[in-house]
Parts: structure tokens; C-alpha cells; sequence
């Protein structure tokens, strides 16, 4: 029986370690712009609304907005919007913004029943951007001077919808090293990249809110926010959506381009995972729990059975696939060396576990994030607002 389940371990590991080699010689790097079809295709700058939900963010705030004010792309507005913060980052974008009218603050509108706050935060950006692109960022991410013209030239070049990028992750805490990378793992070893956008269907699709771009036109067709309104993985329904709807999209790595620190401590990295995980295929309880099986099977199992006679020659070459892909995936995406490679199947046991927590909590109906309590119970069972907001330009 065991021989068996290290044979399927090593068909799901070699799965992802060809589509790992795939992407690291193949994936669309936001850095990278393509070169245009015809000489006039990158002719055209198109205002473009850089989006920031902010709740809190006195620490990051200033850092995002420096970066996003030296782009090399000129024809922007940022618009920050203060999500009921209790520390000074009002403050502080109300001081860039009496320097720089190009970036502007409004204050968030009270959280109605059925939302997320993120979400609602960002359908009010909406509501007052002028762009026809809008981009939106989170504020703790900083941003390369070629971050918003490389995301234009890309989708000008591939005549996009929609594009998100996952960003260059920063870490610096074990908790983080550990967790953060095998999130990113999930992208770069488990879908070929381009298929986001030769293919049509929804499964073939993946998004980051932490870079995350639409035309005004696609994102008006798909319903904006407002038509992910109760999802906790908002940017993952956007790209599915955007697949329904039969537009292009492409999702890129954004690697030495956008950059994010999204947690600094075990409790952070802890709750943060909680939030989201359960949520990366849709809540399906079977799903999620395959997920996990297959994860202990190819990246835990092996590190066992290795000590056993009879199943040390598979389980070897289980093992080095595993720290070739694991490899690989570091060098190309810029992820620690030594937790990413040498700590693997500690890592994969301790997503494992928030994994588990994610579950737990989402069915019991409640979820804590930045001092919020996020109710699940009616995104489990699928509640939708009465009457849709509808909102007025600003």
C-alpha cells in the first residue's frame, strides 16, 4: 500500500516539477515588457488610477506612495482611500497629497452588512477613479519606477482585461520564510502561467490583490467588487469572473518590480493564512482537503518512509525532486534559500496546519483580520444583498 501512494507522490511531484521548469524559462515577467506588434501599439499613455485600500498603515504608507510617485509613467492619479485607521495614515497621505496633486484621499463610508472591508474600500475607489485602467495595490507594497508603464505595455501588447502579478515576497522572520514561499509555490509549480491567457477556462486562472489590474471597461462588465462583495479571496473570484466573461487576462510574475512584506510575526503569518486559505479553491471542503492530502503525500511522506529499506530509492528521488523544485522556484522568484529548500517539508507542514486552522474557522463562522470580525457564515451559504449599492463618480 505505501508503495503505491510513494508511486502517486512521485507522478504529482514530477507534475509539478515540469511545470516549474515550464515557468522559470517560460513565464510572463512583468518586468519584461513585450515588444510591440506594430510600432504605434505603445504610442498611447491612458490615464491610469493607482487604487489603495489603507486601514492602519502608518508604517508602509509613505514608502508606497514615494515609489508609486517616481513612475516612470506619468499619467497617473493615486487615490488612497482611509479605511477607519486609528493611526496616522490619513495623516500622512493628507501631507502628500498637499505636495503631489496627483494623489488624493478620501475617507472610507461605513462597512454594510455582507461586505468585506477590503472589497467595499475598493468598490468606493472605483467609484472616484478617472482612469481607464485601474490598478489596485496594497499599502504595504512598495514599487520599482517601471511598475505601472510595464503593466500598460502589457496589457496593450496582449489587449487585456485584466493582468495581476504576484509580487516579489519579503521576508524576514522563520515564521514567514516558511510560509510565505509555499503560497507562491502553489502558482509557479502548479499552473503553467501562460495558460492564464490561451486558455479559457476558469480553473485555469489565479490573481494577487496585491497587484491587480482591469480596464475600466472589464471591470465595469464584471460588477467591480460589488460582485465579490462577501469573498474573502476576492482577487482569485475577479480572474475566474474575468474567464466567464470570455476577456483576456494574463497572471505574470512580478518579480523585481512590485514588492511586499505581508507579515512580520507568527501571529500575522498565523491569522493572515487563517483568512485566506480555505478560500484558494472556492471552500469546497473536498477540494481543500484533497490539497492537503496530496501536500503531505508528495512533500512530507517521502522525508519518512526514506528510512525504510524498502522504500528508500523512491522515496530519494522523491525527495530530490522536491528540493530541485523548491530550488528552482527560489532562485528565479527570489525566495529564501535555506527555509525554502532545506526546511521544506517543515514549511509544508506548517501550511498544512494553518490549512487545517482556515478550515476550522471559516465553518465556524468567523474570522478576525486588522481588528475586524469577518463573518463567514454568509458567504458559506451564498448570501447576497437585497438591493446591489449602486455608486456616483466623485
Amino acid at each position: 500500500m505505501i508503495t503505491i501512494v510513494l508511486y502517486m507522490a512521485l507522478a504529482i511531484i514530477t507534475v509539478f516539477f515540469v511545470i516549474t521548469i515550464y515557468n522559470a524559462l517560460t513565464a510572463p515577467m512583468l518586468c519584461n515588457v513585450p515588444a510591440p506588434q506594430y510600432p504605434e501599439q505603445y504610442a498611447s499613455n491612458p490615464l491610469v488610477s493607482v487604487l489603495i485600500p489603507a486601514r492602519n498603515e502608518a508604517t508602509t504608507i509613505a514608502n508606497c506612495l514615494a515609489g508609486l510617485l517616481g513612475q516612470t509613467y506619468k499619467n497617473l492619479e493615486i487615490i488612497v482611500l482611509d479605511d477607519y485607521s486609528e493611526d496616522k495614515t490619513a495623516e500622512i497621505v493628507r501631507e502628500f497629497a498637499q505636495h503631489y496633486p496627483q494623489v488624493r484621499l478620501i475617507s472610507g463610508r461605513p462597512l454594510p452588512t455582507g461586505w468585506t472591508g477590503k472589497n467595499w474600500a475598493c468598490q468606493q475607489l472605483s467609484a472616484a477613479a478617472r482612469g481607464a485602467i485601474y490598478i489596485f495595490t496594497d499599502a504595504d507594497n512598495t514599487h520599482a519606477p517601471n511598475a505601472v508603464e510595464n503593466t500598460v505595455r502589457w496589457m496593450q501588447r496582449y489587449d487585456l482585461s485584466m493582468l495581476s502579478a504576484f509580487p516579489q515576497q519579503q521576508t524576514e522572520t522563520l515564521p514567514e520564510q516558511l510560509s510565505v514561499p509555499v503560497v507562491d509555490m502553489f502558482v509557479y509549480a502548479a499552473l503553467p502561467l501562460w495558460l492564464t491567457y490561451v486558455l479559457p477556462y476558469p480553473s485555469l486562472s489565479a490573481a494577487n490583490g496585491q497587484w491587480i489590474a482591469f480596464t475600466r471597461q472589464a471591470y465595469v462588465e464584471l460588477g467591480g467588487h460589488l460582485s465579490v462583495r462577501q469573498h474573502i479571496v476576492e482577487d482569485i473570484e475577479l480572474s475566474r469572473a474575468t474567464k466567464v466573461h470570455g476577456l483576456r487576462m494574463i497572471t505574470a510574475a512580478g518579480t523585481n518590480l512590485v514588492f511586499c512584506r505581508m507579515y512580520h510575526s507568527f501571529d500575522q503569518v498565523w491569522t493572515g493564512f487563517t483568512k485566506n486559505l480555505f478560500g484558494l479553491v472556492g471552500y469546497s471542503t473536498v477540494g481543500f482537503f484533497s490539497l492537503l492530502v496530496v501536500l503531505f503525500t508528495a512533500c512530507i511522506l517521502p522525508y519518512c518512509t526514506v528510512w525504510f529499506g524498502e522504500y528508500r530509492w523512491i522515496s530519494l528521488g522523491i525527495i530530490v525532486s522536491n528540493l530541485l523544485l523548491r530550488l528552482i522556484i527560489a532562485v528565479k522568484y527570489k525566495h529564501p534559500l535555506f527555509a525554502s529548500v532545506v526546511l521544506h517539508p517543515i514549511s509544508i507542514g506548517f501550511i498544512i496546519a494553518i490549512g487545517i486552522n482556515s478550515y476550522i474557522r471559516v465553518k465556524r463562522g468567523k474570522i478576525e483580520w486588522k481588528s475586524r470580525t469577518i463573518d463567514t457564515t454568509g458567504l458559506l451559504k451564498g448570501l447576497q444583498l437585497e438591493e446591489p449599492y449602486q455608486f456616483s463618480r466623485e
